[in-house]
């Protein structure tokens, strides 16, 4: 399944990538993010909760980044499975970083996005509406961080 969207923040391009690439202010910003911890400066290891309709899965994922070029992109695949291994997920990313028209910066991400086990079984559509709300979400909570840090 294809995830992509994008939205913009009224900041430069390097604070946002800075920002976006600091894993103590992502897990602030991720919907359902319990945990994150830094394995090594390219390899975090987070804990998700995701509820999709009657069904709450806690995963626990392995994020490794795989090509940074500052400020401008990201890539990264992010693997994880729950608990009793009932789902398994997968993607790869890619963020890119463009300055916005009218000042700030675009961000834009694409997740090529892989679900088996009990949440596999949904159908694509509720997956992909629910990966978009959650999308909307962490924009919304990023875009709020660093506009509030930006604005004081």
């Amino acid at each position: 399944m294809r995830i992509e969207g994008s939205f913009v923040v009224a900041a430069p391009r390097e604070r946002v990538f800075a920002e976006i690439t600091n894993p103590a202010l992502m897990a602030g910003c991720i919907p359902g993010c319990e945990a994150i911890e830094v394995i090594d400066p390219k390899t975090y290891r987070a804990r998700i909760l995701i509820e999709v309709g009657p069904i709450k899965a806690r995963f626990n994922l392995v994020v490794e980044v795989k090509e940074e070029a500052p400020p401008e992109r990201v890539v990264s695949v992010t693997r994880g499975e729950e608990g009793t291994r009932a789902s398994v997920i997968s993607s790869n990313n890619e963020l890119v970083l463009v300055p916005a028209e009218g000042g700030g910066t675009e961000v834009k991400y694409v997740s090529e996005v892989s679900v088996t086990g009990r949440l596999g079984k949904f159908g694509l559509g509720m997956m992909k509406k629910k990966a978009e709300a959650l999308g909307a979400k962490f924009a919304e909570n990023f875009r709020g961080k660093i506009e509030a840090a930006a604005a004081s």
